[in-house]
């Protein structure tokens, strides 16, 4: 039993023994939180509702976008509070936890994004009517949410290796590097096997949806007023995505279209969806510089000192120094198995995947030039740079691009149709709101 539903039964009996209290006593008896809606074994409570409600208002005006009416965003937010309570009832059924540190750490990111100190971003907080104890139970509410999606949804989703190699030969594959595109959008669900009703009453909004865009209405507004996307209470807003993201068609019309441009409805596994494109960057080939190294790694052992270790590699130092072949000596005396047999080469290598020890001396190191003997967590190295260059991804790194564009683009619709299924299996009482 969670501790809402813990509060509940003696909250009900101090309701009733209150609605007993007649006479004088009536008079200096006040309301009491009540139950606004029951999800499952759990319950979103009306004062929960109220300041939901009253967040979403204040977000919508900092914005300057015109509220919704009142029933329709009432409406928004009480499924935004079902969605979430049915989320975080399967992380605790689950055993997901957010760690104090991981808090912290969160905190901390978001202070930073926003060019705040820890002070200045509890000002901040107050400012907008939270605590710093209810600001940390929001996100993290947020990150618990965000876990659970990330567990169940990624489930859900397979991207086998044909479907990679045949990304990677498709148009959209070879501009896996183009532009991103800034989105939002509206969604008008159509519940599967829909009613000629259902569908009606679905065509009427996309009707009214693009009249009012094409007299000039907000997009925002009307997506927190006719929406029923995940993202709705934002004004739609999408964040950043590739076109190899998106379903078709929106993965090729995106190109053509200007800032500010509205794709006309179509119909998709969730309902009839417009796109709005907000910005678009990128676009520019991404480099990587890498280094090609060689070196020799002596390991201390209980019959040699770290001291003796040492030693050994300025000796070894000095012998490279004075001409001796540095591929022979690696083979004879390097203890790193993945490259003594190759003369110690270590081949062309990213210096972000290396220890900062490594990376430190690599980066001073010239061309051509060797480093004098230095100690990581791996024990005492020389290494010589051989050459450096700027290229583009690896064909490694570019099938795992793939995976990731491909993951992304089926975890937008599969996430839309997990949230569905799982409002549609929860038992959901809600109270008059």
């Amino acid at each position: 039993m969670s501790v809402k539903t813990m509060l509940i039964k003696p909250l009900s009996a101090l309701m009733l023994a209150s609605s007993l209290l007649v006479g004088t006593a009536s008079a200096t008896v006040q309301q009491l939180d009540r139950v606004a809606a029951i999800v499952d074994n759990d319950v979103v409570m009306y004062s929960q509702y109220q300041t939901r409600l009253k967040e979403v208002q204040q977000t919508i005006s900092k914005r300057g976008v015109e509220i919704p009416p009142e029933d329709v965003l009432r409406q928004q937010v009480m499924e935004r509070l079902i969605i979430d309570t049915i989320q975080l009832q399967m992380a605790e059924r689950s055993g997901i936890r957010i760690s104090d540190e991981e808090l912290s750490a969160s905190m901390a990111t978001i202070a930073e994004r926003n060019g705040l100190t820890q002070q200045e971003f509890e000002q901040a907080l107050a400012a907008d009517g939270l605590s710093l104890e209810d600001a940390q139970e929001q996100i993290r509410q947020e990150m618990t949410i965000s876990r659970v999606r990330q567990y169940r949804v990624a489930e859900r989703i397979q991207v086998t290796d044909q479907e990679v190699q045949n990304f990677l030969a498709s148009d959209l594959g070879k501009m896996q590097l183009a532009e991103e595109y800034q989105l939002a959008n509206i969604l008008i669900p159509v519940p599967d096997g829909a009613s000629s009703e259902e569908l009606a009453k679905a065509q009427r909004d996309v009707e009214s949806v693009v009249q009012q865009l094409e007299q000039g209405g907000d997009f925002a507004q009307l997506a927190i007023r006719y929406s029923a996307s995940e993202n709705a209470l934002e004004g739609g807003e999408m964040g950043w995505r590739k076109a190899a993201q998106l379903p078709p068609p929106f993965d090729r019309l995106l190109s053509s279209m200007s800032i500010g441009q509205v794709t006309q409805p179509t119909r998709t596994a969730g309902g009839i969806i417009m796109l709005k494109l907000l910005d678009k960057r990128g676009g520019d080939v991404v480099y990587r510089d890498e280094t090609h190294a060689r070196h020799i790694l002596l390991k201390p052992s209980e019959i040699r000192s770290p001291e003796a270790t040492q030693t050994l590699a300025t000796r070894l130092y000095e012998r490279l120094r004075n001409g001796e072949d540095f591929a022979e000596l690696a083979k004879q005396f390097s203890e790193d198995p993945g490259s003594a047999l190759n003369g110690g080469d270590l081949n062309w290598i990213d210096p972000n995947s290396l220890v900062p020890a490594f990376r430190e001396v690599m980066a001073r190191t010239a061309i051509g030039e060797l480093s004098k003997p230095f100690e990581s967590q791996f024990g005492w190295h020389v290494l010589q740079v051989i050459d450096r260059r700027s290229t583009d991804s690896s064909e490694q790194m570019r099938e795992q691009q793939a995976i990731n564009l491909l993951r992304n683009r089926k975890y937008d619709e599969e996430l839309q149709t997990w949230l569905r299924q799982i409002r549609d299996e929860a038992y959901v009482e809600i109270k008059d709101i």
